[in-house]
């Protein structure tokens, strides 16, 4: 597994960039885009130093930004997520979301997982 991004829940996607661009210098935005499958408006920053920062709002995160809780989730990117998922699953982790395509990265599968330290997603690396 090699960290891709982290996943930040926001009520507004432009404000939020706005946001981060006055604390961060901001190289790479995706286009916005509203992925049915997830209910959720997305788009993925690049910072400067290459830390990649993907802006989640919708449905899929009201209830973490009623409670004021910005972290969503880490991903992961994996050449295996069919075997991924099995390993950690077989480690104790709870499979959310089974592998599926996402649309904000060219319809590669994305799986999610509860493991102890929160939730993670995992990408599959083609």
């Amino acid at each position: 597994m090699k960290f891709h991004h982290v996943g930040i829940a926001c009520k507004n996607i432009d404000e939020e960039i706005a946001s981060i661009a006055a604390i961060h210098k901001i190289i790479r935005q995706s286009p916005k885009v509203f992925d049915e499958a997830q209910n959720a408006e997305l788009v993925l920053l690049t910072l400067a130093d290459g830390t990649r920062l993907e802006l989640i709002s919708g449905k899929q995160v009201e209830t973490f930004i009623k409670k004021n809780i910005t972290y969503y989730h880490l991903c992961f990117e994996v050449d295996d997520i069919n075997a991924e998922v099995a390993r950690l699953v077989n480690e104790g982790a709870f499979l959310i979301s089974p592998p599926r395509p996402a649309i904000l990265f060219n319809n590669r599968k994305v799986a999610f997982l509860n493991v102890s330290y929160g939730m993670i997603e995992l990408l599959n690396s083609n």
